[in-house]
């Protein structure tokens, strides 16, 4: 009987070591990540492998393994984009907002954390040596959101396209109109898309639409272009997925709102990976007679 209850003993703190040990390399394992300096890699969003910084850069910020594109600041993509010797437009045009509460004070922290004044940043100057007027929306300067400023500068950029007979190229990444400004915002969705009326009777629009565009930028100037391009698997819709199914009652598609799915339907024009757009921009214009 004692030589039974030895023997159990023995089991029972046989298990209870290997289950430390378990729990030892467990907690190992998970705090491996974190003893690599956080400058050396990345973990892709959506695969989550890790990648090394210095080739995510170089590759554009899109991940070897799953082709995922990462999203670009403002600066980051005329860096990528742009010829050389580009100057910036309209960083005279200041704020015009609603009392609302703490605002002042997010656009600031905004602007601190992005090294930007605001969600869109304008430029004239080259790709691959044709004249060209580009806007870029910042999906980190308030995820992006088009207030009086940003719907300003947009249509100021389409006026000065219209004026010296440039082509326009707009990149958008929006949550869409800025609360914070209330009705003010949603008047900029007018205001952009008379603008583009007006310059589309001489001009060409290209948009090229990245993850995501959505709410009221999806549903005014991005959706007007002549010629339309998407980044591979961009979102894509004013909507949400779960506001539509709720609404009409009905599961959509799993690949939703999806540039794939939307150039299936034809709403779209093309897909373009980042390593190729620079190329591919340049070849439409020139097709364009630009030069």
């Amino acid at each position: 009987m004692q030589d039974s209850f030895n023997k159990r003993k023995e089991k029972i703190l046989e298990f209870n070591t290997a289950l430390e040990e378990l729990n030892l390399r467990k907690r190992y394992e998970t705090t491996i990540p974190k003893e690599i300096p956080d400058d050396l890699i990345v973990k892709c969003p959506k695969c989550t492998k890790f990648i090394l910084k210095d080739n995510y850069i170089l590759d554009h910020k899109v991940c070897p393994y799953c082709n995922h594109h990462g999203r670009l600041t403002a600066k980051e993509r005329l860096i990528d984009l742009m010829d050389m010797g580009y100057t910036f437009l309209f960083s005279n045009v200041k704020e015009n907002y609603l009392d609302f509460p703490e605002y002042e004070d997010k656009l600031n922290k905004a602007k601190k954390d992005t090294d930007a004044d605001e969600s869109v940043l304008c430029v004239k100057g080259k790709i691959d040596g044709i004249n060209v007027l580009v806007g870029v929306m910042d999906s980190f300067f308030m995820m992006g959101s088009m207030g009086s400023v940003c719907g300003e500068r947009i249509t100021r950029l389409i006026e000065k396209a219209e004026k010296e007979k440039l082509p326009l190229i707009l990149f958008t990444c929006s949550g869409g109109a800025r609360m914070q400004e209330g009705v003010i915002s949603l008047f900029q969705m007018a205001k952009t898309s008379q603008a583009l009326a007006r310059f589309k009777k001489s001009g060409l629009y290209i948009a090229v639409l990245t993850d995501p565009t959505t709410g009221g930028v999806s549903a005014s100037f991005a959706s007007l272009a002549d010629i339309t391009i998407a980044e591979p698997n961009a979102l894509i819709g004013f909507a949400g997925k779960r506001v539509i199914e709720k609404t009409i009652k009905e599961t959509l598609p799993k690949e939703f709102q999806t540039a794939e799915f939307l150039l299936e339907k034809g709403y779209i024009d093309m897909i373009s990976d980042r390593k190729d757009l620079k190329k591919n921009l340049s070849t439409i214009l020139r097709l364009h007679n630009y030069k």
